[in-house]
């Protein structure tokens, strides 16, 4: 059956696929780190690795997606995605386990890059909010089920059946996207992809993400001022061609896309290390065993998985911009409230913290997903989609550089152990207080982005 309920059941499975693999992988980092003999920026690099990859190739698999169509695009993520899980599955090195993450980035970006696009498309504007709302939520699902069964796996099989049960989930995925999905959602746009730009753009990015580590050495100062000129060359190179990656001219006069994606990039870069620094807290300074962590962890994606439809649709009749920073300031105060952490505090007060997070993130990610589709044409939906992405998921990436930064600053080059506790609580505190101080400026550019409705 091909219907708008087919289209949005293909494309909220994928999106429920490639958070469920972060968030199991998130509670297995120790036990990773264990076999595989990884330190903790080590082990910062076995989620940062898929992270970058995605970033770095998003934005061009998108407008490549606009040009020639996304439903090849789409199957084709989902297959590369399948094979990378099982590349990880097998990986006995710690050189062979990064590699395979890049592999798996780059089939998450092309499902990002081509999934909330062919929802979009397939919609009409008063309907957007609901269907993106439940998509999110299937996000959240993914990152909710994420620790509790990555937990028990870990428990039972060991930390590699998670890539096997990734896998096999891709391949489930794939015969129903290939029955279900239209040959095209009338996006094919005669026009030539800017490989150059691409480079530039994906060099840069990834120069900047890898200096972050290496901060405030003068080879990390090196590689980011590279990685901020390259960026700079990219913006003059990209106003200057035919067709360039992204229109910047054209999306510069859009202060609701704009707004919204720098909201989105704050937004991602204060929380995402969320779920890194508590699986590192629960496991390593309190002894809790995985499933136990994955447990606790559940309360913040549940709570998003129950109110983001709701957010939705709160976003189809109230301006998103009010609801959204509603939901950042609420974040700011549970992430003010982690950054107190200690050996004594009790597991009800992490829940109830994390379920304070949960409403927030809620409450952000789907009316701003809405404010983003809604300001642009139809034509720019795979560019949208993947420029929003593209924020997702560099602030994802910048969130683990600066956990990684400050690890790396407070438990010194030759302490980075993770059983080190003492300097891991310290940085886990302290990067907290980052984030919150962070996802204040992200308030200030949710609320100045206007009304979307006149």
């Amino acid at each position: 059956m091909r219907s708008k309920t087919a289209i949005l059941f293909v494309t909220t499975l994928s999106s429920f696929l490639t958070p469920f693999m972060g968030s199991a992988i998130n509670i297995a980092l120790p036990a990773i780190g264990i076999e595989l003999g990884m330190n903790a920026i080590g082990l910062g690099w076995v989620s940062n690795s898929y992270l970058l990859a995605a970033a770095v190739f998003l934005l061009p698999f998108g407008r490549i997606s606009d040009i020639y169509g996304r439903k090849f695009f789409f199957i084709a993520g989902i297959i590369v995605f399948a094979i990378a899980s099982v590349l990880s599955a097998i990986a006995f090195t710690p050189a062979l386990l990064l590699i395979s993450r890049v592999l798996n980035g780059a089939g998450g970006a092309l499902i990002y890059a081509t999934a909330i696009a062919i929802l979009t498309s397939s919609y009409p504007k008063h309907e957007r909010g609901k269907v993106l709302g439940i998509n999110v939520a299937a996000v959240y699902l993914g990152l909710s089920l994420g620790p509790t069964i990555g937990g028990f796996l870990i428990m039972f099989f060991g930390w590699r059946s998670i890539f096997v049960l990734t896998a096999l989930l891709s391949l489930i995925i794939i015969p129903i996207a290939i029955r279900n999905l239209t040959a095209d959602i009338k996006a094919v746009i005669p026009e030539k992809f800017d490989l150059t730009g691409s480079f530039i753009y994906g060099i840069s990015l990834a120069l900047i993400v890898y200096s972050f580590p290496s901060l405030p050495s003068f080879h990390g100062i090196i590689l980011l001022v590279i990685g901020l000129s390259g960026f700079v060359a990219f913006i003059i190179y990209e106003g200057k061609i035919k067709n360039p990656l992204i229109a910047i001219a054209q999306f510069k006069k859009n202060h609701i896309f704009i707004f919204s994606n720098i909201a989105a990039f704050i937004n991602y870069a204060s929380t995402f290390a969320l779920v890194f620094l508590l699986s590192l807290y629960l496991q390593q300074v309190l002894k809790l065993a995985p499933h136990q962590a994955g447990l606790i962890l559940m309360a913040q994606p549940i709570t998003m998985t129950i109110f983001s439809p709701l957010a939705g649709k709160l976003s189809d009749r109230i301006e998103p911009s009010i609801v959204a920073s509603a939901g950042m300031v609420i974040t700011v105060v549970g992430l003010f409230a982690f950054s107190t952490l200690d050996e004594s505090d009790g597991i009800w007060f992490i829940v109830s913290m994390l379920v304070v997070l949960g409403l927030g993130f809620a409450l952000f990610s789907s009316p701003n997903t809405n404010a983003v589709m809604s300001s642009v044409k139809q034509h720019e939906y795979g560019v949208a989609s993947s420029l929003l992405g593209t924020m997702r998921l560099t602030g994802q990436t910048i969130s683990m550089g600066i956990s990684m930064m400050i690890f790396a600053l407070m438990m010194g080059e030759t302490e980075k152990s993770i059983s080190n506790t003492d300097g891991l609580l310290s940085g886990i505190k302290i990067s907290f207080l980052v984030f919150a101080l962070l996802c204040i400026a992200g308030v200030f550019f949710s609320m100045k982005r206007g009304k979307m409705r006149s």
